[in-house]
């Protein structure tokens, strides 16, 4: 039972549907495109406090309707392989169809289907699955004053799980009564990235809203941060896993005027050099180490925010 002598109050809220799973196949030409999706539709606003204060549904958008409509805007959208354009279709939807919404926050997930070559020639209708990695977007969307609304927007790369066997140190770190880890002149360097990358975009008038985001170039900067990631882990000769990724995420914010903040989380996937000494003094450690042992657990976890200067030139 509640207490009657603590005054609460119902802070914030959001509710909706979660884990919509959709499949959009594009045939359009004979060669066929598949866009497979998970999406994430919350909304908030006032007008919802008194359906978890009075149990009153008065306001309440069923979440099934709004699983419903996830299906029926991606039947008549065209933009369903540009996850931005997509989120803010579905979210800009629930404000202009309920005058009461006041804020729409849609979440989307892109799972990877390739392409099957077969016979040396890429297949029209047939995919397979190559890997866990996921292209994903977060977009809220919340209704102003005089007709106008904001924009948060953020996209992001998860779990791309990358390798390289040299190129790699750690050296130079303290060393005390608890460090036995020893230094490293080369050994292989692996993560799986999580990387996410803010947009700057300004409030903008409802009827422009969608106009104004079709003019940044999603995909090709989604291309181009994962392009820039995997070029910097390749070719960088990594002092640490810190200074590997600040080289990531300051390349791509120069490289596009509309990204003001990039983050990166990259866990330390350990690979250790067995010592085979044992059998017949076989040598397999440093220079000789060829043969390794996988280890997931524990792991280092390196995160980092780089963000553009203030005032610093958009180019």
């Amino acid at each position: 039972m509640s207490n009657p002598s603590v005054n609460v109050y119902l802070d914030k809220q959001e509710y909706g549907k979660d884990k919509v799973r959709l499949l959009k196949v594009h045939k359009d030409t004979k060669v066929h495109r598949v866009d497979d999706l998970t999406i994430r539709c919350l909304l908030s606003g006032a007008s919802f406090t008194t359906s978890y204060t009075e149990a009153s549904n008065k306001a309440v958008v069923a979440t099934d309707s709004i699983k419903n409509t996830c299906y029926v805007l991606a039947k008549s959208s065209k933009v369903v392989d540009t996850l931005e354009l997509f989120a803010a279709e579905l979210a800009n939807h629930f404000l202009n169809t309920y005058a009461w919404v006041e804020g729409a926050h849609v979440t989307i997930i892109r799972h990877r289907w390739a392409r099957m070559v077969i016979d040396g020639k890429p297949h029209s209708h047939s995919f397979w699955r190559d890997g866990d990695e996921t292209r994903q977007t977060e977009i809220f969307i919340k209704r102003g004053a005089n007709g106008r609304r904001s924009i948060d927007l953020k996209s992001a790369i998860s779990g791309l799980l990358v390798l390289k066997t040299t190129g790699s140190s750690f050296e130079d770190f303290v060393r005390d009564e608890y460090t036995t880890l020893a230094e490293a002149k080369d050994r292989i360097l692996s993560t799986s990235v999580d990387a996410n990358w803010e947009f700057n975009i300004p409030s903008v008038q409802t009827d422009s809203l969608l106009p104004t985001l079709s003019q940044i170039p999603f995909n090709p900067i989604y291309d181009s941060v994962r392009d820039v990631t995997c070029k910097v882990f390749a070719e960088d000769e990594s002092a640490s896993v810190q200074a590997t990724l600040y080289k990531m995420a300051a390349q791509s914010i120069q490289n596009w005027k509309w990204l003001d903040r990039v983050s990166y989380a990259l866990p330390n996937r350990h690979f250790f050099a067995v010592d085979l000494s044992y059998f017949r003094g076989t040598k397999n450690l440093a220079e000789h180490a060829d043969v390794y042992q996988p280890l997931s657990d524990p792991s280092g976890l390196i995160t980092a925010t780089v963000a553009r200067a203030p005032g610093a030139a958009r180019l």
